[in-house]
Order: C-alpha cells, then structure tokens, then sequence
C-alpha cells in the first residue's frame, strides 16, 4: 500500500502550477507541517470540502484533489503563514484516521499532454476567460485581472488558465478532473460560457425588479 499522504481538505480548489498561501493555526495542521518539513519534497494533498467547514474537523471531502508542495513557511503570531504551489494531481484511493491530522492514500492521476491542434482552442479559451474577467471586475473586485500574465508553457496556462476563471467551486472541480487537456479547454470554454448566460439572466431579472 502506498503511504499515507497528509491532507488539508479546503473551502477552494487548487489547480496545478498555482500558487496556495495559508494561515494555519489549528493544531492539527501545525503539528502535519512540522512533520512534512522533515522530509523533501514537502508536500500535502489539497481537496475541496464537499460538506462543513475547514476548522474543527468532521468535514466530508472529495476525492479528487491537488499535491501542493512547499515553497516557504514563516512563523508569526499565534499562527504560521505558508505558500506553496499545486503539483500533480491525485485521487484520494482511502481516507485514513484523521488522528492526528487528516491523510489519506492516495494514487497519481495523468498529465496532461499538450497538441499543437489544440491552439486554436487554447486561443479561445484564453479569449473567453480574459473576457469573463473583465466582465466580471466591472460588478465586483476580482483575484486575477483580466490583463494577467500566464505561463509560456501550455499546459501550465491551461491550468491557470482554469484557475482564475471566474468560476464556482464545483464548476473548478469538474475541470480539475478533466481527463485530456483537450477535455480541460473544451470544459473552459463551455462552463464560462453557461456562467455567461446565467449572468445575463439575473441581470436582466434584477432590472425587471427596478422597472
């Protein structure tokens, strides 16, 4: 069996090739990056909570998630601030005794593999999520610009691509999951498009109110 992985199950999705920051004050996690740091890489596993909260425990997961490795630990008051930055992804095979922090064993998923047939539809989606973020800034303050700067390799950018989409949780978890890069684009450019008209539909029923 493969050994147990430490997991920190989180209220957002992390993709590959982003980076993560976190203020980590639970005991728990405390005492798992003490643990992680004596080894290298200094990694743990990423997954979104499906049901609860990201302190006190109890939550339920889901089982597709994110290896984030460490790039740098600082300790402040009361709490530890980290950043790391998504690796490879995994699927969570069994969930282990949460004592004392949560791990589970877990199996690698593919990587994606790059196609110079798929520019046309790297351009496009490239094209709708600067879109979505502009679109977006105009109602509500955004994490990325819609001007930001991606990744010269492709499938990163795809990644980060799918990352700063403006999109829910659950809409990012489908394409973490994608299974061909060509799938990932594809899920890009048909979930900003679906997001795209429900936008429109609640602001038009939002001006209908006003009228």
């Amino acid at each position: 069996m493969n050994p147990a992985t430490p997991m920190f199950p989180l209220g957002s999705v992390l993709f590959p090739h982003m980076p993560l920051q976190l203020r980590v004050f639970e005991e728990r996690y405390v005492v798992m990056l003490s643990r992680i740091l004596e080894v290298e890489p200094s990694e743990f596993g990423v997954v979104l909570i499906e049901r609860g909260q990201e302190t006190g425990g109890g939550e339920q997961r889901f089982p597709i998630g994110t290896l984030a490795q460490i790039t740098h630990v600082e300790a402040a008051e009361g709490h530890l601030m980290l950043l790391a930055e998504g690796a490879r992804r995994v699927r969570v095979v069994q969930w282990l005794d949460d004592d004392p922090y949560p791990r589970a064993v877990v199996e690698p998923l593919g990587d994606l593999v790059w196609d110079d047939a798929l520019a046309p539809r790297f351009q496009r989606a490239e094209q709708v999520v600067r879109r979505a973020l502009a679109l977006a800034s105009e109602f509500a303050d955004q994490q990325w610009s819609a001007s930001v700067e991606i990744s010269d390799d492709r499938v990163a950018a795809a990644w980060q691509l799918a990352a700063i989409a403006p999109l829910g949780s659950l809409d990012q978890l489908t394409m973490l999951q994608s299974e061909s890069l060509e799938q990932l684009l594809d899920r890009i450019i048909d979930l900003l498009a679906e997001a795209e008209i429900r936008f429109s539909a609640d602001w038009h029923a939002s001006e209908d109110e006003l009228d």
